[in-house]
Parts: C-alpha cells; structure tokens; sequence
C-alpha cells in the first residue's frame, strides 16, 4: 500500500449496485499495567462497556530515517493475515485484493475464501502524495473497491467493518514492506477502531513510537500502556474546528528559542502518524529555515529543501511547537537536532535532505515529533495527551513558565 504522507485529491467514478443499508467506507482525507482514561473521566460508550485494552506490537519502516510503524491485522472469516499502517491522518482502510496484478509485494485478500465478505460493487481512484524520508512528494495513484468484512487487531474484532480493496497500484507503494494502510482519525465512523468503540471499546488509543535503534514499538487500543511513560500526562484540547482530524492549536514556533513574525501566529495543526516529515506551507517552511541555516536551499520543485552532508551535522537547532493545555498553560512540543537530518537524495547523495517540506495549505506533524514522546489519543475526551517516554523519550516535556 502506501507511504502516503498525504491525501492531496480524490475523484470517484462510481458503478453503484445493491448495497446494505449502511453507507459505504468515508473517503481518506490524508495521506503492561493499562488504565482506561486518565483523571478519572468517562468514555462516551460507559453503560456498555465490554472489551479490554489490548496492544500490538509495531514494527518500524526504516530507510535512512524511520519512516513509518505498522502492525498485524487480520480480514475476513477465516483471518487473512497483513501488516498495515496505523494512519492517524486518514480515516478508511485500505488492502490489496487478489485482483491486483501491479500489487508485486504485498499479500492480498481472497474475498472468494471469507464467508463474511460483502462487496458493494463501487469503484474510486485516490491520489497520494508519497513524500517520506528521501523521496520528495511524487503523486501516485490507487484504484480501490467499496468492501466489507470483518477485521481483527491484537484479539479485538469488528464485524462487519467497511474498508477498500485495492485493484491497481502505481509502481511508487511496491516498496513499501507492509500491505497497506488502515485510518484512525479522529472523526472515524465507519473505520475498525470506531466499530470497536461501538462494541464497548474505550474511545482511546495509546502509541508509542519509536525509533528503529530503541524498538518495541506499540498500539494499545481502549487505553494506554503506563509502563512506556514516566511523570505526568499534559493533554491538549482538539481543535473543535477540526473537520475529522486530531488537530491541535498552536500559538507560535521557534526554532532554539527564537521566533518571528511568520511563526508567531495561530495555526490548526494535524498529528499524522502516517507521516514521517513536518508538512507546512512554503512561507513558514522557509521562516523556520531562516532561523536555521542560511544554507538550506529548495531542492527541485516538489517541497522538499535540503543542505550539503557536510554541514547538516553542524546544524543544532532545536524546534519547539507551544501549545496551550486543557489547563489553560502554555506547552512546548519540541523536536530535537538530530531529526532535521533526513539523509542524502537519492539522485544526489552529497545533499541531505531537511526535515521541513512545503505544502500549500497543510500544517502537519508526523513521526518525527511522535517518537519522542508517548502519545495518547483520547476521542472520548477531545484531546490528545503526551508524557515523556521511557527512556528514550526522557526530557522532551517543556513546560513554560
């Protein structure tokens, strides 16, 4: 499936047949001691609680720099087994079908063999922009077929779940190593984790990712995993102008404690698990590497911006978001130096490409920021929650006074 680092259209050309009642799958917008909720608060689906939290283990796509973390799923009846990526900036699940002839290295689903399938007969294209790590935003495109089945994560089962089937594929996702890509955002009716929630899930999930030097990289869904954090959770309320994503308000960004005019300004900020880089339009991209180095240029004409190997492990800056908490303070989300480094380009290897890309209109947040902190992401409450890891993850919390 995808490296997508975002979702940049979407067309649909439709063939619709009979279907059940319920609408077909919501389109992607983008591409242990456990406690279900912190300070005491109550999940939306309280009087009918019935599932525990449960974990799976993920595994880090590592190319250079850590792009991306997945982890097992199971469809249809009997289980077919895949590996998919967690997707906090999308909201539909997406899986190669046997159909797919240009899906090379994936596995693929055999709706013929479930028992469960049910295929709601319409057809849409996707296209993604594929810009992690080294490879500068390319567009590649999915063709993808309405289904439904049942799916399975770490134990838990969602009968009945809507999801996509994947027909044909651009050459750009054969090299990715898992098969696909299931959505976990915040406005998710219709996704797996939703269907859980509806079956007596806590409306929470915890994600620790890590880099691929520490590992043991997880998922807790319905609660969090208090043995991968140490010290307080600082929570964040979501934007209530969020249209679906997890989107935090920031007030300014700085770069070693200075900021100008251009980063001191109210931004809508996404939280992507699916993407590796900082995503954010071209006057801010370029604000942020003014304080930098002047030596950061833009590297072709697909966002991307990168300086000489030789001089980008003399940059130390170090970038820090404030946000404001569900208490009313002030709170950095910081990203250290060594993140800017996102290794050489492939058609020029002397140059490192930087972690800032530039996208008209997006403000995102991705794996770089998420690895350094735990990260909790509390639908029931409309937060997001962030603790300092253990250990790697010690020290990113900075409170301001």
């Amino acid at each position: 499936m995808a490296s997508a680092l975002l979702l940049v259209a979407l067309s649909t050309a439709c063939a619709v047949h009979a279907a059940p009642s319920s609408s077909v799958p919501k389109a992607t917008k983008l591409n242990l001691s456990r406690h279900v909720l912190a300070e005491g608060a109550s999940p939306r689906n309280a009087g009918r609680l019935a599932l525990s939290p449960k974990s799976e283990g993920l595994q880090d796509y590592y190319k250079g720099t850590d792009l991306q973390w997945y982890g097992a799923i199971q469809a249809g009846t009997p289980p077919q087994n895949f590996t998919v990526v967690f997707d906090t900036g999308s909201f539909s699940g997406e899986i190669p079908s046997t159909s797919c002839s240009s899906c090379v290295n994936q596995k693929k689903f055999n709706s013929a063999a479930s028992s469960t399938f049910y295929d709601y007969h319409q057809s849409s294209t996707e296209n993604f922009g594929t810009g992690v790590g080294v490879d500068p935003s390319d567009y590649e495109s999915l063709t993808l077929s309405a289904v439904r089945d049942t799916i399975a994560i770490a134990g838990l089962s969602a009968a009945k779940t809507d999801f996509y089937l994947i027909t044909k594929q651009s050459s750009g996702f054969n090299a990715d190593p898992f098969d696909g890509i299931f959505g976990m955002g915040y406005d998710g009716d219709g996704t797996v984790f939703q269907n859980l929630v509806n079956q007596g899930l806590p409306a929470v999930f915890g994600m620790w990712l890590t880099p691929k030097s520490v590992g043991g990289a997880e998922l807790t869904l319905g609660g969090i995993d208090s043995t991968k954090f140490s010290g307080p959770v600082t929570y964040i309320p979501v934007d209530p102008t969020t249209q679906g994503f997890w989107q935090l308000v920031s007030s300014q960004y700085a770069v070693n404690g200075k900021t100008t005019s251009a980063l001191k300004k109210t931004t809508h900020v996404i939280f992507d698990s699916g993407t590796s880089n900082i995503v954010f339009p071209k006057a801010v991209t370029e604000a942020m590497y003014a304080l930098i180095s002047p030596d950061i240029k833009p590297v072709g004409t697909k966002g991307a911006y990168g300086i000489s190997c030789s001089k980008i492990s003399s940059l130390t800056a170090k970038l820090d978001f404030t946000f404001t908490t569900t208490a009313g303070k002030a709170f950095n989300l910081t990203i250290p130096p060594e993140e800017l480094n996102v290794g050489p380009f492939a058609s020029d290897p002397s140059t490192c490409q930087t972690l800032i890309n530039a996208q008209s209109g997006y403000y995102i947040l991705g794996g770089s920021l998420l690895k350094h902190y735990y990260s909790i992401w509390d639908q029931a409450n409309s937060r997001m929650g962030f603790a300092a890891g253990m250990p790697f993850q010690l020290r990113r919390l900075h409170h301001l006074s």
